[in-house]
């Protein structure tokens, strides 16, 4: 039943917008040819209400039937509107089509893209001999009445400004909230992108140097070349994933990097020649979120800055599993000038902290107590189990 109604609406807004604003005039039209609604409408002056004739049928028609364009041409609707409701009050049918009039002044101010000012100006001036006109006819009516009427008139002009102007407003958020996510989405791209380039391209050039010294040991230079080939097949494999990701028609099966591949993520750093420790503790929650990935990406760009850095010292990967929360801590030994050197302040170590700031974590990247450097983030997953 709701996938019916979607469809039914899904082929009404796919028709043209006079199309759809017809049946508006329409009924108001047949509402207008009614005994129980011929003099039901709108009385300017004091004219009495005569039944409506041949004439009446024009001015009722003239009324109603231009409401379709009222979104379409707004200025053209307006003023065969004002002519059938001049006509109407002039002659005293007093016909409810005279409703049509404040629809085609909200229609012209919400919808008018420009000349809103001036159509404003000669509507105004037309109302002018219309009024005088009026009151020739019936000298008893007030003045007081006209001018009120005029008001009710501004007002209904001043409602669809007022749309118009909440319709721009939102259009312009919408605008903005289309901007920020895709900002935040190019961000986000070029974060994977750095994790996945740099961390594979700094194995395989750190296998690639030590290659240049195993030219004597025939056996272990095949086992270099052979890391740094399986290293690009990995770089290759992770990149086009992350093209997966950017197409607009992936599925959730596009796949993207979590914490159960640490294990390999460690070996392949520890084939590039850096001696690396891992531990793992606790029980991984079965609904991690985002947290997962994060995780990943902050132990992969701290082995990423210890094979530039503290290529051949000792490094500790720590990971642990808490009840709503995973801690990660990456620690390079403090032995050697290199070691203690930070691993720099570009886009690796403030893309990390900005991920985990995203999920209301805590990171920390500087000199650790022994001298080396210590990267550590306790990332909250938002399960209780």
């Amino acid at each position: 039943m709701i996938e019916q109604r979607r469809r039914v609406l899904g082929l009404w807004h796919r028709l043209d917008v006079v199309v759809r604003d017809l049946p508006l005039g329409l009924l108001l039209l047949a509402l207008s040819l009614l005994p129980a609604f011929s003099s039901n409408g709108t009385v300017l002056g004091d004219l009495p209400t005569r039944p409506v004739d041949a004439l009446g049928g024009v001015a009722v028609t003239l009324e109603c039937l231009p409401l379709a364009a009222r979104r379409r041409w707004p200025v053209v609707c307006l003023l065969l509107v004002s002519l059938g409701f001049a006509v109407d009050q002039l002659r005293g049918y007093h016909s409810v089509a005279t409703l049509a009039l404040p629809i085609a002044l909200i229609s012209a101010a919400a919808h008018l893209e420009r000349g809103r000012r001036a159509t404003a100006l000669v509507f105004s001036a037309a109302y002018v001999p219309l009024a005088v006109a009026l009151w020739r006819l019936a000298p008893t009516e007030p003045p007081v009445e006209f001018v009120t009427f005029y008001v009710g008139l501004a007002l209904f002009w001043g409602v669809g400004a007022w749309l118009r102007s909440t319709r721009a407003a939102e259009a312009e958020l919408r605008r903005r909230v289309a901007e920020d996510t895709r900002a935040a989405e190019r961000a986000r791209i070029a974060r994977e992108l750095h994790d996945v380039v740099t961390h594979h391209v700094t194995a395989m050039v750190v296998q690639a140097e030590a290659a240049r010294y195993l030219t004597g040991a025939p056996d272990r230079l095949d086992q270099a070349l052979g890391a740094v080939t399986d290293t690009g097949r990995r770089a290759i494999t992770d990149l086009r994933h992350l093209l997966e990701l950017l197409n607009p028609d992936h599925g959730p099966e596009a796949r993207t990097p979590s914490l159960g591949e640490l294990r390999t993520l460690v070996e392949q750093t520890r084939r590039a020649g850096q001696p690396v420790e891992f531990t793992e503790q606790g029980r991984p929650a079965e609904s991690t979120g985002s947290a997962d990935l994060v995780a990943y990406r902050v132990a992969q760009e701290a082995l990423t800055n210890a094979l530039k850095h503290a290529r051949g010292r000792r490094t500790s990967v720590q990971v642990h599993h808490g009840q709503r929360e995973i801690t990660v801590e990456v620690s390079t030994d403090g032995a050697g000038s290199r070691a203690v050197t930070p691993p720099g302040s570009g886009r690796g170590l403030a893309g990390l902290r900005e991920r985990v700031d995203v999920l209301g974590g805590e990171f920390s990247a500087g000199r650790g107590d022994g001298g080396g450097f210590v990267v550590r983030a306790r990332i909250p997953t938002g399960s209780r189990s």
